[in-house]
């Protein structure tokens, strides 16, 4: 029987009543359990069992004291809630399943979604399972695989595609979910996104008036959505501002360093070289800085560069480059704010938000 239900009308009240009443024991006369349960609890406590169930669930009806007394306990003996028995009680897993490509832990974005995602979740009965993959090879598999198994509640998936085949996916299996990144499949889902096209536009009006007049653009893969998003944005200021654009069109932000670094040091000692650089990317930056230093270049004089950073640790290192930060960390909050909505059933069209550029 699930012992969060009420089995009659004044059984909370008098749970409640003995809680207030009943002493609770030292934990040197804690029964012997190699995992603690609501038994140890309720134990400890001299609480029922339904009480520190309810409890431990935020239940309107419990005190606040009784509420805080039975967290304290639970946080000194370690408990964790069985989440077989909560799948078997509820049919839920309580699991939050946040899928990340590997290529977003080499440009520094995991740690910071992780930290977001799991301040959320630190208030709920949710935990956050982190699931990686790479992009060579099947992006659908780890989302399928939570889908065939119930392993989570909810997903998170980041590296959206126009046309992408796991929101797709999900939305034919009505399971809830949040992108970090847009779509453009013409259907409602749960997202949180960077203004990448704000971003661009922001960037070129800002080396436009430093007097830079031929601009190019370390990008996204032409895959990926918000690649569309930061192109159009680079493209419509330069059209706006009157300047030229230097092509470098041979490596992106998802390829390695060294060649991102090779690629632009060839471009800066060939025929035409920008004299101002965008860049999609804080990691790829970086590369380019080396390609600008091993030609003799200096940035602020020679060029600048304007970078996007998840973090402010470029700037510090490198006061001369320019930065605009996409809060990370904040992205995390709010995919995590919207994938609990979406359980909860909260519409889709009320579940998207997108963060401005933060200079």
């Amino acid at each position: 029987m699930d012992d969060t239900k009420r089995t009659g009308g004044s059984a909370p009240v008098a749970a409640e009543t003995g809680a207030q009443t009943g002493s609770a024991r030292p934990a040197s006369s804690l029964p012997a359990n190699d995992r603690p349960t609501l038994k140890t609890i309720a134990f400890m406590t001299g609480l029922g069992i339904t009480t520190v169930s309810r409890a431990l669930k935020d239940a309107p009806d419990i005190g606040a004291e009784t509420k805080e007394r039975v967290r304290l306990v639970a946080r000194q003996v370690g408990y964790q809630p069985n989440r077989a028995g909560v799948r078997l009680r509820t049919g839920k897993t309580n699991v939050i399943s946040l899928v990340l490509s590997l290529e977003e832990e080499i440009m520094g974005l995991t740690s910071p979604i992780v930290v977001g995602i799991s301040e959320v979740l630190a208030a709920t009965p949710y935990h956050l399972v982190v699931t990686p993959y790479s992009p060579s090879r099947d992006a659908l598999a780890p989302v399928r695989y939570v889908l065939d198994t119930g392993a989570a509640d909810g997903v998170i998936i980041s590296r959206t595609e126009p046309k992408d085949a796991r929101v797709a996916l999900m939305l034919e299996r009505n399971f809830p979910f949040a992108t970090h990144g847009r779509t453009e499949m013409g259907l409602a889902h749960p997202y949180h996104d960077y203004d990448n096209e704000g971003f661009a536009y922001a960037a070129v009006r800002t080396l436009v008036e430093r007097g830079r007049r031929r601009l190019t653009l370390l990008q996204p893969p032409p895959h990926l959505t918000f690649h569309r998003h930061m192109r159009h944005g680079f493209e419509r200021a330069v059209r706006d501002f009157g300047v030229e654009t230097v092509p470098f069109d041979d490596v992106d932000i998802d390829h390695s360093l060294i060649d991102i670094r090779a690629a632009f040091e060839t471009l800066l000692r060939g025929g035409v070289v920008p004299d101002g650089i965008v860049s999609g990317s804080g990691a790829g930056t970086i590369a380019l800085i080396a390609a600008i230093e091993a030609t003799g270049r200096k940035i602020g004089q020679d060029l600048d560069v304007v970078s996007k950073v998840p973090s402010d640790f470029l700037g510090w290192l490198r006061p001369e480059v320019i930065t605009m930060k996409e809060d990370i960390r904040h992205a995390g909050h709010e995919l995590a704010k919207a994938v609990l909505a979406r359980i909860a059933g909260k519409p889709a069209e009320e579940l998207q938000s997108l963060s401005g550029v933060d200079r």
